[in-house]
C-alpha cells in the first residue's frame, strides 16, 4: 500500500500515470525519521521522501545550496510540508556495487562540488566543536585550533554531511550524490574522509581515490590533508551528538555507534597538524 501522504499531483505529472491506484510502490528506507520512496509508471520513475527531525532540512538545502549551485544531485520536482519529490537518478548504489572505478567517480562528484564557489557563513565554525564535545565530555580544544587554522586558510565550501556509498548512486552513465538534508558549508572535507573511509573498510588503497579528487579539484595535496583530518575528527563530533540527542530513538541499535565513533575521534584528534 502507498503511503498516505503521497504528493499525488506532481508524482502522476511526472510518472504520466493516469490515477495514483496505476503506481507501483517500492519502499527504500524507512527509519524513524525518515521515509523513502521509488514510485513508477512504465518505464518512468520518481522518488518520494518525507523527512522530520535532522532529515527534514533537504528541501532548504535544495533552495540554498543544490538549486542556485547546480551541484550534482537529483532534479527537485516537488516540495511541500517536509515531502520531496525527486528525479530518479538510478537504481544501483556505490555500498551494491563497490568498485574502485566508483569510488574513483565519486571523488570526481565530490570534487564537482568543492570546485563551486559559494557565499555564505560557516555552519561548523571553531566554536561549534567547544559546544559539541562539551555534550559528550570531550576535549575538543585540539581540535578547535585545528579547525580554527583551516578557516583562515582554506575556503567555506558546501559539504554534503554524508558522503558515503549508499547515498552515491548511478545510472550506469553518471554517477550523483543524493540524500542532503545535513548540507552546510564549511573549509574541511569531511566528505572525503568518509568516502575514503568506506573504499579502505571494503578493501581499496586511500591513496588513488584522494589522488583523484585533488586532481580533479585543481586542490593542493598538503592543504586537502589537513581538510581530510580535521573533517574526519568533525565528522565523527557530529556524529556522536547525533546518536545521543536523536539516532538513539530513530534508528535501532545505533548506540552501539558510541564506542567505535569515540575512538575514532580520538585517533584524529592525535593526528592533527
Amino acid at each position: 500500500m502507498l503511503p498516505a501522504w503521497l504528493p499525488s499531483v506532481p508524482v502522476l505529472r511526472a510518472t504520466e500515470a493516469p490515477s495514483v491506484d496505476a503506481l507501483s510502490g517500492e519502499l527504500l528506507r524507512q527509519w524513524g525519521s525518515s521515509e523513502v520512496w521509488r514510485l513508477s509508471y512504465g518505464l518512468r520513475s520518481v522518488i518520494v521522501k518525507r523527512g522530520t527531525d535532522a532529515q527534514s532540512g533537504e528541501g532548504t538545502a535544495y533552495e540554498r545550496f543544490v538549486i542556485p549551485l547546480g551541484l550534482p544531485a537529483p532534479e527537485l520536482i516537488a516540495s511541500a510540508d517536509g515531502v520531496l519529490v525527486l528525479a530518479d537518478v538510478g537504481r544501483v548504489t556505490l555500498e551494491q556495487e563497490p568498485s574502485a572505478d566508483g569510488f574513483l567517480a565519486a571523488a570526481d562528484v565530490l570534487a564537482a562540488i568543492r570546485r563551486t564557489p559559494v557565499e555564505g557563513t560557516s555552519g561548523f565554525p571553531p566554536e561549534h566543536v567547544k559546544e559539541l564535545a562539551g555534550r559528550i565530555s570531550f576535549d575538543g580544544g585540539p581540535l578547535t585550533e585545528a579547525l580554527a587554522a583551516l578557516h583562515r586558510d582554506a575556503a567555506l565550501r558546501v559539504v554534503h554531511g554524508d558522503f558515503v556509498p549508499k547515498n552515491l548512486v548511478t545510472d550506469g552513465t553518471r554517477w550523483t550524490a543524493v540524500d542532503w538534508p545535513l548540507a552546510y558549508l564549511a573549509p574541511h572535507l569531511s566528505d572525503l574522509y568518509t568516502l575514503v573511509r568506506d573504499a579502505v573498510a571494503l578493501g581499496h588503497d586511500r591513496e588513488p581515490i584522494v589522488a583523484r579528487y585533488v586532481e580533479s579539484a585543481a586542490a593542493d595535496p598538503f592543504l586537502v590533508d589537513r581538510q581530510v583530518t580535521v573533517g574526519g575528527a568533525c565528522f565523527c563530533l557530529r556524529a556522536l551528538d547525533f546518536v545521543v540527542t536523536e539516532g538513539v530513538r530513530t534508528i535501532p541499535g545505533s548506540e552501539d555507534w558510541i564506542g567505535p565513533l569515540l575512538a575514532e575521534l580520538e585517533g584524529l584528534v592525535e593526528q592533527l597538524p
